[in-house]
């Protein structure tokens, strides 16, 4: 009885800490990871959304400038229903967490006044056809509006993230907890069992005079190869969930992250511009998260290029020293990946070549507005909305291969648990009784 007992517990044991992991994986893997990207991709989409509003004002009524204006509105248009995806999305894995709700519906909200600001903003910059980068005080007073209301958007797209983020940390924290408890269970379950099958045979043996007694042994393989398959399967699976949690998801919550600060960077150019009465606040707004994505430690812009070229080569130099923090120094400090490395310093070049562009750019607005805004709109390499476009490509690359590198590492976790949480310990179980009540049979046959 004893036997049997230890048995269905072992298995129960081996099933429940299966299942853990498994919800867990599915928790991390497909619930809380989805609702974090969709809120990072949203803050993307929305600070790209005010970016291309500021280049249609940029380019006003100049008939050069045209193809800026009309590509400008394409991607308005594009971001505007990347966002409202987003945020489609965003409800439907909010599930009835009412804090993310209200902030989800609050957001819809401040989106529809965004696009009927910006709208107005528009219609009223097209019908005047002001000159390049200088539009009508009524244009730019209402865009100002807009764009402050984009800045609260992004705060409460952030302020999501970090709620969806912490819930993710709590799941995995509380699955590890779990799994541990349960494993200590099996250690209890597994000594349990496994004396009872030795103390089984060894009474079997004096009473019988058996040496050993095949079916006994048998069970007590089975035994063994539960109690270490479990422990070996929760423990591949543990490691596959811890991989996909920091060795991918830290990456991708910090590039995800940077995508959208370097988005909304870029929309500061094109402020700085547009509006010289604010163009310190929008030079010192680029600085500051410049610093968010690269910190080289320094307090004016152009000291910036020459104090992240020194960190650069100092990496280049010794894979071990970084010498920057933002969020490419947390992706430094995460490489786990095949590729991984080369990614990121590729996507760190690009970064160096568009913030060089920058320094460009406001040295040519000092002397000619025009020229700097053909060359902060040109899509052409060397200019610097193409070297913003390489260098997102480049940040893209290093998402998709941490990306990839999480779903896998969900995938083999669910893979490795399967059958483990149901049929398979249960199985065993019973493949275990089976075999002690053929064991004891010759014993119990004595006393018919």
């Amino acid at each position: 009885m004893t036997v049997v007992v230890g048995a269905l517990a072992t298995a129960f044991v081996v099933a429940v800490a299966a299942g853990t992991l498994r919800d867990g994986a599915d928790v991390v893997g497909h619930r809380t990871a989805p609702r974090v990207a969709a809120t990072d991709d949203l803050s993307f989409a929305l600070a790209d959304m005010d970016a291309q509003v500021a280049n249609v004002l940029l380019a006003g009524g100049d008939s050069a400038l045209s193809a800026v204006h009309d590509a400008a509105l394409q991607g308005y248009q594009q971001r505007r229903a990347q966002a409202d995806a987003d945020l489609q999305q965003a409800i439907s894995v909010a599930g009835t967490d009412d804090v993310a709700q209200r902030t989800i519906r609050t957001l819809l909200d401040q989106l529809g006044d965004y696009e009927a600001r910006v709208a107005n903003v528009v219609l009223l910059n097209d019908s005047e056809k002001g000159p390049a980068g200088r539009p009508a005080p009524d244009v730019l007073d209402q865009y100002r509006r807009a764009t402050a209301l984009m800045g609260t958007m992004l705060g409460s797209a952030g302020q999501l993230g970090d709620a969806n983020t912490r819930v993710l940390e709590g799941s995995y924290a509380s699955t590890r907890h779990d799994v541990s408890v349960d494993e200590v269970w099996l250690g209890v379950c597994a000594v349990v069992l496994l004396g009872s099958l030795v103390g089984l045979q060894v009474l079997l043996r004096v009473t019988m005079r058996r040496r050993l007694n095949p079916a006994l042994l048998a069970a007590t393989v089975v035994a063994v190869a539960v109690v270490v398959g479990g422990f070996v399967t929760d423990s591949a699976a543990a490691d596959q969930l811890r991989v996909a949690r920091h060795d991918a998801f830290d990456s991708l919550q910090a590039l995800q992250g940077a995508r959208a600060i370097s988005t909304d960077a870029n929309a500061d150019e094109s402020r700085y511009l547009l509006d010289p009465q604010r163009a310190d606040v929008y030079q010192q707004a680029f600085l500051s998260k410049s610093l968010q994505l690269a910190d080289v430690h320094v307090t004016g812009i152009n000291d910036y290029d020459a104090a992240l070229a020194r960190a650069v080569d100092a990496y280049r130099a010794d894979r071990n020293t970084i010498r920057f923090g933002g969020r490419f120094g947390d992706e430094l400090h995460n490489i786990t990946f095949p590729g991984e490395r080369e990614a990121a310093v590729a996507t760190v070049t690009a970064y160096q070549a568009y913030q060089r562009d920058d320094r460009v750019l406001r040295d040519r607005a000092r002397t000619d507005l025009r020229q700097a805004i053909q060359f902060d709109t040109s899509p052409a390499s060397g200019n610097s909305d193409g070297d913003f476009t390489a260098y997102d490509k480049q940040l893209a690359t290093l998402i998709d291969i941490n990306q990839r590198s999480f779903d896998t590492a969900i995938g083999r976790a669910e893979s490795t648990l399967a059958g483990w949480s149901n049929w398979l310990p249960y199985t065993a179980f019973g493949i275990i009784a089976v075999l002690c009540l053929l064991g004891v049979r010759p014993r119990l046959a004595e006393y018919r």
